[in-house]
């Protein structure tokens, strides 16, 4: 192929309907079919990333090998397509125009008044095109947040209006996500929210080409000709999106629907051979048949919202999968735990997940869920602080450094076993400053570390300020804490774990990022076996 093919997915009457599932199950049909396929998000908020945002405004910060905290749905992508995503995949308006404004400063619009149009929308599809232009790519997916009508939005659809235009015919399709919602008082569906959806995008010079309809109920075949008549679009171009029982199921929806024969009908493209799904259905048929149940016990505090630990809970989906169970993830807030319940709240769990976090909210009870797994053997994992979590606990229950502490959470604590990284002690700026992206890490043999992985080196994605103080590793491991993944270029350490223990392992990065249903983390396979083995006996 010639030229790169773009698709623009867009969002109507309500947010979360899906955009990025639906991007990424074309893009998977679109890859099965032998097409090169990515995706990218475009969001609408001021932020430059969303390194900076608290999890519960907008979910998971998703990390990139090349060091990019972006919009969780590039974790979808990631899932999906199992190939991985850049910083190129991501923009938000805040760097859009953090961009523009250092062009300004630097005097490269000769004198000319700035302006949303041309300079934004120039930037803005400079970007779209980014991925397009590199030769790496036959369709480019971008998916536009928010949704059409709001304020924020508009020079985004603005560009897409400009591009799908200067592409041309055929190059630029437009796919439009829109709701039909079921009134119970009248039962039945209604279009009307879709046709004023529309409505909405054609006064921004935009015809959809084609529309995804989401729905809890099957739409009838009166209901498609009445959207396709109202909505401008041909009957084989009404969608339907109906709600399913996993994500994972998406793809298959989708090819029955024909959404990506349409797709490259639109494009002027080949269908190629029919889509390869077989490894897809494969997991798909392990993870509808599981022949084991485990509960596994998140211990975190942002439990309240599932989005914030999203890329976890998907991994535990493809581990599951690939061990044949069941896993039950039993959220349980770290500020709830203490002496008197943890028994109580612990006592039905086959695994525990000490997870991710940022302050010292919560500690407390992360620290008592590691003493409870390692004093009753119970299968454990712990991620980035739930790592640091372990060195903790160690430290005060089997070195007697009762003060022992991280110093993000008591700087004047006797034993700082974790601590601030010296070259992040002279940073102010909070966003994408981090130890951030892909980071080497050698293993020693005869660990279980090298017995999950199966080689010396690995590679894994960070994201955190604090790291294990080499000051107390030989004392720690003397007690019997073994650090063994070393980071080769900086000497810290990377991965810890107990050998009189049937499963604990504590990782300073973040696994559940390379994940994918393709290739199922090593780590959590092992752990969800781990917890099966231990629910046996």
């Amino acid at each position: 192929m010639n030229q790169t093919k773009y698709i623009f997915v867009t969002g109507g009457v309500t947010s979360s309907l899906g955009k990025g599932i639906i991007a990424a199950s074309l893009a998977k049909l679109l890859q099965a079919r032998g097409y090169r396929t990515t995706i990218q998000k475009f969001d609408p908020y001021i932020n430059v990333d969303p390194g900076t945002l608290n999890p519960y405004e907008h979910g998971e910060c998703y990390v990139t090998d090349d060091g990019a905290e972006t919009d969780l749905d590039l974790g979808h992508y990631e899932r999906f397509l199992n190939v991985p995503t850049s910083q190129a995949n991501n923009v938000t308006t805040g760097r859009i125009y953090l961009s523009v404004i250092e062009k300004e400063r630097r005097g490269e619009f000769l004198g000319k008044t700035v302006q949303v149009v041309p300079h934004i929308t120039n930037e803005i599809k400079e970007r779209m095109q980014l991925l397009g232009n590199s030769g790496d790519y036959d369709i480019v997916i971008t998916e536009i947040g928010g949704t059409v009508g709001d304020i924020e939005s508009l020079p985004y659809i603005e560009s897409v209006r400009q591009l799908v235009w200067e592409l041309g015919e055929h190059n630029g399709i437009v796919i439009h996500l829109t709701l039909v919602p079921y009134l119970a008082a009248a039962g039945e569906l209604k279009t009307k929210p879709t046709q004023h959806s529309v409505k909405t995008l054609m006064e921004s010079g935009i015809k959809a080409d084609i529309l995804v309809c989401r729905t809890e109920h099957e739409i009838s075949e009166e209901l498609r000709n009445k959207l396709a008549l109202f909505c401008n679009v041909k009957r084989e171009a009404v969608i339907q999106s109906i709600d399913a029982s996993t994500i994972y199921e998406v793809p298959n929806l989708m090819l029955e629907e024909g959404l990506d024969v349409v797709a490259l009908k639109k494009l002027d493209l080949p269908k190629k051979a029919a889509p390869d799904l077989k490894n897809w259905n494969t997991f798909l048929r392990r993870l509808k048949n599981p022949k084991h149940t485990v509960n596994i016990g998140l211990i975190g505090k942002y439990v309240e919202m599932q989005d914030c630990y999203k890329s976890i809970l998907e991994a535990f989906i493809h581990a599951g999968a690939a061990n044949e169970t069941k896993v039950n993830v039993i959220s349980i807030h770290s500020e709830h735990i203490d002496a008197n319940n943890i028994q109580e709240k612990f006592s039905g769990l086959d695994g525990i997940l000490v997870a991710p976090g940022f302050g010292e909210r919560g500690i407390e009870g992360k620290i008592a869920a590691v003493q409870y797994a390692r004093e009753n053997k119970v299968p454990f994992f712990g991620i980035c602080l739930g790592m640091q979590m372990g060195i903790i606990e160690y430290s005060r229950n089997m070195l007697g450094y009762k003060d022992a502490n991280s110093t993000e959470m008591n700087e004047h604590t006797a034993y700082p076993v974790v601590n601030l990284m010296e070259e992040q002690k002279t940073i102010t700026d909070k966003g994408g400053t981090m130890r951030l992206g892909a980071w080497k890490c050698d293993i020693k043999k005869d660990t279980l570390a090298y017995k999950i992985y199966g080689k010396e080196t690995i590679s894994e994605r960070h994201r955190h300020r604090y790291e294990y103080n080499s000051k107390y590793v030989a004392p720690l491991e003397n007690a019997g804490l073994m650090a063994s993944g070393v980071n080769p270029d900086t000497g810290l350490v990377e991965i810890i774990e107990i050998e009189d223990h049937p499963f604990f392992i504590g990782v300073q990065y973040h696994p559940e990022y390379k994940s994918t249903v393709a290739n199922p983390h090593p780590i959590f396979v092992n752990f969800v076996a781990a917890a099966v083995q231990a629910k046996k006996k």
